[in-house]
């Protein structure tokens, strides 16, 4: 893991270091994800987010199932049984 100073300035602001933002691919004008946890703060883009969703769900997937699809069918189904029951 890379690891370089920064200086905090006014308002709370710094600036990330151009090898730490060339590694991580970040840019001007982009979103960070800024969390704190007992070690410490976290800064996550959000690809780096999106790519941390998906291998947590990558485990409850097997081949041939689609997750979203298997969701889709039983908000389908929810919504007929509610139609049947309310009207």
């Amino acid at each position: 893991m890379q690891s370089k100073m920064a200086r905090m300035g006014v308002n709370g602001r710094f600036v990330v270091p151009a090898q730490i933002r060339q590694a991580v691919g970040l840019r001007s004008g982009e979103k960070l994800e800024v969390s704190l946890d007992e070690e410490g703060i976290h800064l996550r883009t959000q690809r780096q987010m999106i790519a941390r969703s998906q291998a947590i769900m990558r485990k409850y997937a097997s081949a041939g199932r689609c997750i979203s699809d298997e969701l889709i069918a039983e908000r389908r189904l929810e919504a007929k049984r509610e139609e049947e029951e309310f009207g």
